[in-house]
């Protein structure tokens, strides 16, 4: 049996009898078809244009719709990674083009660009289907990145022996990827799903509540219920709307990323058993369905059909001619496409930023390293309390089934309806709007970090672990010489989006309006939203391009010499 099949199966038992799984299965397809009959034909009578009702009749369609663009961004999401990390990390040619152009694309202020896209998009395809393609997009940009990163980590830090082998036994790009890169990066590429799907609330609610002037964008779902029931001072519809916020979270973390952490746990590297394999409900139901098992078994010639195909399409090429032969010419290819667009454009750009005088450039210069010391500060607060209790959740199973949820819980909640709470308490502090922008900055950075630790921490071999024990390090040793090499990966992974994430939170936690009035302290995110505010287009360049120039230096710098040092030194061979 290949591969592909043995993954498809999902490790599902051969049953016959009736089994307690086939009753969720029942109910949960019952619970969708309900869905689509409500989406294709309830939704006219409750919802008309844009105009947002406020009756908990309407939460679960409202979510259904929220759901769907987050499902589609993350499919996007998962597309772009694979092709883009697999092309940075296996070709070196295209890598000195692919990681830096990453470095500044995670690092351009994501809301700033979403009229440009909604207006591009609105002048191309109906209103209502460019509405919800920007919305799509804008979710994709803030769930990718991470993705990104944790795909180009995972295939860098393979051990050697095991790509050898993969060598050796010429396994081609398919045969690869299903058996070494995938299984590799299961567990990581699934925290940092998690993480993605939290990050990705948020900007999900300012898509849903985009509006420009006097157009209206809004889109029915969750964000824009919330919204809506802000404004009408709707407390009653305030907590709905939360509570169907938080029902949405943990039903996807006990039908969809429980079930994945349970069964990826077979991927990490170790040559003992685990002390505690982490479970899940509904992956043991659907392992003990005989629906499923039947569901299965009718698929299976389509699975091998389809591996076979895939392997025959691309068969085992030598992995130095490819980089040399087909990098080169496409890199040509691209540059000659875009060379005269990139030209023109550049000089468009320059005409525009020769209207900025000197003293705004040092202006500009003083609030990057304003901006710059809060981002370290934000980071370093974040790093003191997710290490420990990442390292925490990733090796104790049991505190991991309790904590789990609660994290994904409190990572998705939109940072934008904890401002008003955190400026409350900040305003009153010494440190006042500062300490408020370092505690925003800082609701956008730590989950970033804290899932790639889980991540890093989970995927640490249980035999390292019985070692460790039997040379009976002390605790100190056992993080400096075991947990703290295992993590060097996940950490730059973590650390860089991160990075990226604290200075895009820049823009809202430097400039915020409250109480009726606009509060704003010295800083990049504060001139570009001050810009953005005045519609003044060349200050809005000039500070928008230097934050992506810093941001970028920053990664070249550190970030990517950390990379290169978790390349080298901390392989897990």
């Amino acid at each position: 049996m290949n591969t592909l099949t043995r993954l498809f199966q999902l490790g599902l038992p051969s049953r016959r009898l009736p089994h307690w799984g086939d009753a969720v299965i029942f109910f949960l397809l019952a619970a969708f078809l309900y869905l689509g009959l409500r989406v294709g034909l309830g939704s006219p009578e409750v919802i008309k244009g844009p105009e947002i009702s406020l009756s908990p009749q309407v939460l679960p369609y409202y979510a259904g719709l929220s759901v769907r663009r987050m499902a589609a961004a993350y499919v996007l999401s998962m597309i772009f990674t694979f092709v883009y990390g697999t092309l940075a990390a296996n070709y070196p040619q295209a890598r000195k083009i692919l990681l830096p152009l990453l470095d500044v694309l995670q690092s351009v202020p994501i809301l700033s660009f979403l009229p440009v896209v909604l207006l591009s998009l609105s002048a191309i395809f109906p209103l209502r289907l460019a509405v919800e393609l920007a919305s799509i997009i804008l979710i994709f940009t803030s769930q990718v990145w991470n993705l990104t990163f944790a795909w180009y980590q995972s295939l860098t830090t393979i051990p050697r022996d095991l790509q050898e082998a993969a060598t050796v036994f010429r396994f081609g790009a398919w045969q690869r990827f299903k058996t070494l890169e995938l299984p590799f990066a299961a567990i990581t590429l699934i925290w940092n799903s998690m993480m993605s799907w939290a990050g990705g609330w948020f900007f999900l609610m300012a898509a849903e509540i985009f509006t420009a002037g006097e157009r209206d964008f809004r889109l029915a779902g969750l964000g824009a219920y919330l919204q809506e029931a802000a404004n009408q001072g709707d407390t009653g519809a305030i907590f709905w709307g939360l509570g169907t916020l938080v029902l949405t979270i943990v039903a996807l973390d006990q039908l969809v990323w429980r079930p994945l952490v349970a069964w990826s746990d077979r991927f990490k590297l170790q040559l003992v058993e685990g002390e505690s394999e982490p479970t899940s409900w509904f992956f043991e139901a659907v392992r003990g369905s005989w629906l499923a098992n039947s569901v299965v078994r009718l698929l299976r010639p389509v699975a091998c059909w389809l591996d076979d195909w895939l392997a025959r399409r691309f068969p085992w090429r030598d992995p130095e001619a490819r980089a040399k032969a087909r990098a080169s010419w496409i890199l040509y290819l691209l540059g000659a496409l875009a060379s005269p667009w990139l030209l023109y454009e550049g000089y468009q750009a320059g005409l525009m930023l020769s209207r900025i005088s000197f003293v705004q450039w040092k202006l500009i210069a003083l609030a990057v390293g304003a901006t710059m010391l809060r981002v370290a500060g934000a980071l370093a607060i974040a790093l003191a309390w997710t290490l420990p209790l990442g390292v925490a959740i990733g090796t104790n199973r049991k505190l991991a089934t309790w904590l789990q949820p609660v994290v994904q819980i409190a990572a998705s909640v939109p940072a934008t309806a904890l401002f008003p709470v955190v400026l409350l308490v900040a305003l009153s502090l010494p440190g006042g709007l500062n300490a408020a922008a370092i505690l925003l900055m800082l609701l956008g950075t730590q989950w970033y970090l804290l899932f790639n630790i889980i991540a890093g921490a989970s995927a640490i071999p249980q035999d390292l672990r019985y070692t460790a024990a039997l040379l009976q390090l002390s605790r100190w040793q056992r993080w400096r010489t075991l947990i703290l090499p295992a993590l060097m990966p996940y950490l730059v992974t973590g650390a860089i989006t991160a990075s990226g994430g604290a200075w895009n939170a820049s823009i809202v936690a430097e400039y915020v309006r409250f109480g009726g009035e606009t509060l704003q302290i010295r800083g990049i995110g504060a001139q570009i939203a001050a810009a953005t505010a005045a519609g003044d287009y060349p200050l809005l360049l000039a500070a928008t391009l230097s934050m992506i120039i810093v941001v970028s230096t920053i990664n070249r710098l550190v970030w990517r010499r950390l990379y290169q040092l978790a390349e080298e030194k901390y392989h897990l061979d």
